[in-house]
């Protein structure tokens, strides 16, 4: 039976949400790749980033290309 809110999802389902950026101290927790090569994959152009002030994040769409790619 559904409920007045529609069907039923899984409560994981309903909790997993991807973000649109990480910091780099994230993106190395993240994949494991040192934060000096994280910088030189942003140099050469493979990952993309965004500066917001003095922060830079990294567009977690770009990390999951860059394991795509591999």
């Amino acid at each position: 039976m559904q409920s007045r809110q529609g069907p039923q999802v899984a409560s994981e389902d309903r909790h997993h949400f991807e973000p649109i950026s990480v910091r780099i101290s994230a993106a190395v927790k993240l994949t494991g790749i040192g934060r000096s090569t994280l910088y030189e994959l942003i140099k050469a152009g493979e990952l993309e980033t965004v500066k917001v002030g003095r922060s830079t994040f990294i567009r977690y769409a770009s990390l999951k290309r860059l394991f795509e790619k591999s």
